[in-house]
C-alpha cells in the first residue's frame, strides 16, 4: 500500500532518477490531501460546468434511476448548453466549419463500453454512445457509421452550428491565428450499490483538423472505469493524454494502493518524466474509488471540478502541479 509519505519520498527519488548521467535533484513535494465521503450516490465531473451536470445525475438516481442513466442525464445537460463551446451543441467547430463530437461511457458491472468520435448532427453523443454499448457488439463507431447508427436507432437530426460557433469560426479563418482553448467533461458516479460509471463528452479542439479524435472517446484514454478499484478521467490536450493512456494509469496506481489524488498528480508526472515537453503538458485528471475518496490533479494552477453527493454540490480546486514547483532539465523533469 502507498502510504502519502511513501508516495512523497517515492515521487521524489523518481523524479531524481530520470535525471539519469546528470547531476540532478527532487525540487518537487506533493503534498496530497485524502478528500472522502460515506455519502452515496458521489458524483464527480470536470470544470464549474460539471457542478449542474453532478446535480441532474444526482437527482436521476435519487429518484431511481441507475448509474448509466446518470451518467447519460448528467452529461446530457452540459451537451444541450449552448454557453460551453466544448462540449455538444453549442461545441465549436473544425477547421472547415464543422462541428463533429466525441464521447464514450462504461459501466462497471461487466467492464463494458460504447464510444463514437466525428459524429455529426446528433446532439448527445453520450447517449448515442451508451446505445453502441446496449445495442452492438461493438465499442466504438465513428464518423458517417455512427452518424447512420445515431439516425437509425431513433436520435433527431440537429444543426449543430450555431451563430455564435460559426461566427468564432469565421473570425478563426480570416486570422487563421491559434486554436482556442477547450475542455471536456468527464462524469464519474459511484452508486449507492458500489457500482462504478463514467462518461467522457466534447466536441474536442477548436479547429481541429476534420477526423482529428481526442483522447475523450478512447477507453483508458479519456476515461476507465475498473468496477473493483475505481474510476478515472481526464480532461485538456487530449493527445497529451492518450499517447500515455492517462485514465488507465490513474486508476491503475489507486489498484496498486494510491488515492485518487494521489494517483491523478503521480500519473501527471509519470507523463512530464517522459515528455518532450515537461509539465507544460496541458493535462489534468480527477479519479474516486470504491472507498469513496475523490481527487484530482493538474499542471500549470490546476483546474476547478465539481462533487456532489446526497445534501453537497461543490466546485473545488485540483492539485496544481506548477511550473514554479517542478523543474525542467534537457526534457527531463527534476
Amino acid at each position: 500500500m502507498i502510504t502519502r509519505r511513501r508516495f512523497i519520498a517515492q515521487t521524489g527519488l523518481a523524479l531524481a532518477a530520470t535525471g539519469a548521467g546528470c547531476r540532478t535533484r527532487s525540487t518537487l513535494e506533493v503534498k496530497t490531501m485524502n478528500a472522502r465521503t460515506r455519502e452515496r450516490p458521489l458524483i464527480i465531473s470536470t470544470w464549474p460546468f460539471g457542478k449542474p451536470a453532478n446535480e441532474r445525475a444526482l437527482a436521476v438516481v435519487r429518484s431511481g434511476g441507475s448509474g448509466l442513466d446518470a451518467v447519460v442525464e448528467g452529461i446530457g445537460v452540459a451537451e444541450s448548453d449552448l454557453s460551453n463551446n466544448s462540449v455538444g451543441a453549442g461545441g465549436l467547430p473544425n477547421a472547415a466549419g464543422v462541428v463533429q463530437l466525441d464521447a464514450c461511457i462504461m459501466a462497471g458491472p461487466g467492464h463494458r463500453a460504447g464510444s463514437v468520435a466525428g459524429l455529426e448532427g446528433i446532439e448527445h453523443p453520450i447517449a448515442v454512445a451508451r446505445r453502441v454499448m446496449e445495442k452492438t457488439r461493438h465499442v466504438m463507431l465513428v464518423g458517417a457509421g455512427a452518424r447512420q447508427f445515431a439516425l437509425d436507432e431513433g436520435f433527431p437530426e440537429t444543426d449543430l452550428n450555431t451563430e455564435a460557433a460559426q461566427a468564432k469560426w469565421r473570425e478563426w479563418k480570416a486570422k487563421q491565428g491559434e486554436a482556442e482553448g477547450h475542455d471536456t467533461i468527464t462524469l464519474l458516479v459511484l452508486m449507492p450499490d458500489g457500482n462504478l460509471f463514467g462518461g467522457c463528452s466534447t466536441s474536442g479542439l477548436a479547429y481541429k483538423l476534420p477526423g482529428r479524435v481526442g483522447d475523450s472517446p478512447i477507453i483508458g484514454g479519456g476515461l476507465y472505469v475498473d468496477n473493483d478499484v475505481g474510476a478515472a478521467g481526464a480532461t485538456g490536450i487530449g493527445e497529451n493524454v492518450m499517447r500515455y493512456c492517462g485514465s488507465f494509469q490513474v486508476v491503475d496506481l489507486m489498484r496498486r494502493g494510491a488515492t485518487p489524488e494521489e494517483a491523478c498528480a503521480e500519473t501527471v508526472l509519470r507523463i512530464a518524466r517522459k515528455d518532450p515537453k515537461g509539465i507544460d503538458l496541458g493535462i489534468y485528471f480527477l479519479a474516486l474509488d470504491t472507498k469513496g475518496r475523490y481527487g484530482a490533479a493538474g499542471v500549470g494552477k490546476g483546474f476547478d471540478y465539481a462533487v456532489a453527493y446526497p445534501g453537497y454540490s461543490e466546485v473545488l480546486h485540483s492539485l496544481a502541479l506548477s511550473d514554479t514547483n517542478v523543474k525542467v532539465v534537457g526534457g527531463h523533469v527534476e
